[in-house]
């Protein structure tokens, strides 16, 4: 159960190897949280991630788990619910894709979509319902400021995370006074594997900072999570600018 700071005893990470998702178990098995399960595809990052938690002092368990399988996931996270109630799911899996060769070539475009929005509505439904036959805990979703408004640059991952954004936000009213907690986080550019050799984007953060925020969410109940908190007034403005000047704008 969470303790009287709303703060995990057991966490359920989708997307083991996630640099957030680590960044942020760290955070929490300093806290309270004292089980994890890491659910990712079977690799030696996926176990090197499992043995650093461990050393934390943590009780960690893997299990086997790809977004592009979702025909797979009520048998995957049914594992791990039948081990014991979880207090927060993380669901922290997510594909940036290349935005010039994924316009080439739709079949990678598709990959991109079925990762971010397709695996992780699936990922969601399973987790929402889990954790409603309990009658408590959160889940996380790692959305993208990417998603507030489709960019020339990387409209195929924005409008990815666009839709799981709104999933997600759907989700979390569907399950409004069940015991269930959605919480949407919003990050900028994050410093990480995933973004290495990309021009730096105004605001960017980095995995550590990214979890501070999810834990300060979690404590205070957020819904909605921006990371930095000052892209909740960029992105306001960006969203409303109209069409012609957006395009010309260098973001």
């Amino acid at each position: 159960m969470k303790d009287a700071f709303g703060l995990p005893q057991s966490l359920l990470v989708l997307g083991g190897t996630s640099e957030i998702a680590l960044a942020t178990a760290r955070r929490l098995i300093a806290r309270r949280t004292r089980t994890v399960w890491l659910a990712g595809r079977p690799s030696p990052a996926l176990d090197r991630a499992a043995a650093e938690l461990r050393g934390l002092g943590a009780e960690v368990h893997t299990v086997a788990f790809d977004a592009l399988e979702p025909e797979a996931h009520e048998t995957a996270l049914g594992k791990v619910f039948a081990e014991g109630d979880i207090d927060l799911v993380l669901l922290a899996f997510g594909v940036l894709g290349d935005q010039a060769r994924d316009e080439r070539d739709p079949a990678s475009a598709v990959r991109v979509a079925q990762t971010n929005y397709t695996g992780a509505v699936s990922a969601c439904l399973v987790a929402a319902r889990a954790l409603q036959a309990q009658g408590h805990g959160s889940l996380v979703v790692l959305s993208s400021v990417a998603g507030e408004r489709a960019r020339r640059a990387n409209f195929i991952y924005g409008s990815s995370k666009a839709g799981l954004d709104a999933f997600a936000q759907g989700l979390g009213d569907a399950l409004y006074g069940t015991g269930v907690h959605v919480m949407v986080v919003r990050p900028g550019f994050v410093r990480s594997k995933m973004t290495a050799g990309l021009p730096e984007a105004p605001l960017a953060t980095t995995p550590e900072e990214v979890a501070a925020a999810v834990e300060l969410g979690l404590r205070r109940r957020s819904e909605t999570v921006w990371v930095p908190g000052a892209l909740r007034v960029v992105m306001s403005a960006l969203r409303h600018a109209p069409r012609a000047v957006f395009r010309r704008l260098p973001v």
